[in-house]
């Protein structure tokens, strides 16, 4: 296959504004096209791409429904309600459950946290889940990195004295969820100028406008930001604007002073003693948190983003390490096996895309393997797996959650 480059060359202006940028920042011209291509055209936009302020944050008031979603957080702890927080089984969703459970849990005691199951749930809200919740006296939820879409069950959690305050970033269709709250930069009527959070940001936003509706000193929430860095580099959101500081924070954090269970990780990835980047956690840390939910249960990533412990944290975060040893395992069978197929299909040569289906492959493996090929046929990939009645879609697309068809 013959590949071909396709770039826009800068324009004269875009040459003239770079040059006098590269020289009040006292910067190569090279470097200053490279701001302007990033949209960063003044100096004082450029000091804060280089030195990203936490000072710098967006109100969090300006996201629509916060005020509402802290006025409900606020009346349930003051009438002592059960509040679960539930979150996806990938690393965004586990390092947003873990930190607003961690954040929540330092003042008030009758919470909890859920993650469904990939195998017997699936992806989002569950009707089991939910179900659990009532059982358990739930009142509240709190979901996170997913819920836009889940119109039916959070109907059915209402219809059971269960309220939601949804905080994702999915694209939400025109008929959202009946949720107390809906925390979305992506919602249509949302005025919050930063689109582009990952829904562990959406969390933090969260909890940034619960302390400072409660008094709470910023500096409390300043111990999570490493799990905003996880999510941002793990869920290939834009590091800008506030991705950026929050990133950039969050890096600090990681490297100085981590939780519990992402020091644990640290050190079992063989990453302690050294500055830890965005590639680490993407290639390393990020991994092994979303291992546990291909192969098992997303749980038990929470369980050891929020061990208190470091010794427990070390005995989970190997446990862990071992699931991420099988998912390798099987991602290099699986990726084999679906490569074989193509090589076989004489048909498959001339087509721009690959579409493929075995019943015996793992579903949250699927995914992977279709990045897999698209590394080696650069065409876009789709790889099919079953399970019951239901057909699980992967993609080699990292915006594009799997899909539940029947």
């Amino acid at each position: 296959m013959q590949l071909k480059w396709n770039y826009t060359p800068s324009t004269s202006e875009q040459t003239n504004t770079a040059k006098e940028l590269g020289e009040k920042l006292g910067i190569s011209p090279i470097l200053a096209s490279l701001l302007i291509r990033r949209g960063i055209t003044t100096e004082s936009a450029a000091k804060r791409f280089f030195r990203p302020q936490l000072s710098d944050l967006i109100n969090p008031f300006l996201m629509q429904d916060m005020d509402i979603a802290v006025d409900r957080l606020n009346d349930a702890m003051g009438r002592k309600e059960r509040i679960m927080v539930y979150g996806d089984y990938d690393v965004d969703g586990c390092t947003a459950v873990a930190l607003v459970y961690k954040f929540l849990r330092q003042f008030y005691s009758n919470i909890e946290y859920y993650i469904p199951d990939r195998y017997d749930e699936g992806y989002g809200v569950s009707k089991k889940g939910i179900d659990f919740a009532k059982e358990s006296g739930v009142k509240l939820i709190i979901i996170l990195d997913c819920g836009i879409k889940a119109v039916e069950e959070i109907s059915y959690a209402k219809e059971q004295g269960i309220d939601f305050i949804i905080c994702d970033h999915h694209v939400p269709d025109n008929n959202m969820p009946p949720a107390v709250a809906i925390l979305n930069p992506k919602r249509a009527d949302d005025s919050f100028p930063f689109k582009d959070l990952c829904g562990c940001g959406v969390g933090f936003k969260f909890m940034q406008a619960f302390a400072k509706n409660n008094n709470i000193p910023f500096s409390r929430l300043i111990p999570l930001l490493d799990f905003c860095a996880v999510s941002i580099a793990a869920d290939l959101v834009p590091v800008v604007g506030e991705n950026r500081i929050l990133a950039f924070h969050g890096l600090k954090q990681l490297n100085q002073n981590p939780s519990v269970g992402l020091q644990a990780i640290v050190d079992i990835c063989g990453l302690s003693g050294r500055e830890i980047s965005m590639s680490d956690i993407i290639f390393k840390i990020g991994p092994r948190i979303n291992a546990s939910g291909r192969m098992e249960s997303g749980k038990e990533s929470v369980d050891l983003l929020v061990e208190r412990d470091l010794a427990t944290a070390l005995l989970e975060a190997k446990h862990i390490d071992k699931y991420n040893d099988k998912r390798k395992d099987v991602d290099r069978q699986m990726t084999e096996e679906a490569n074989q197929i193509v090589e076989r299909l004489e048909s498959q040569k001339h087509q721009n895309s690959i579409v493929l289906y075995d019943e015996h492959w793992k579903k949250g493996v699927i995914g992977i393997v279709a990045s897999r090929l698209t590394e080696i046929y650069y065409r876009p990939t789709i790889v099919i797996t079953r399970e019951g009645d239901l057909a699980t879609v992967g993609t080699n697309c990292s915006r594009f959650r799997p899909i539940f068809c029947d």
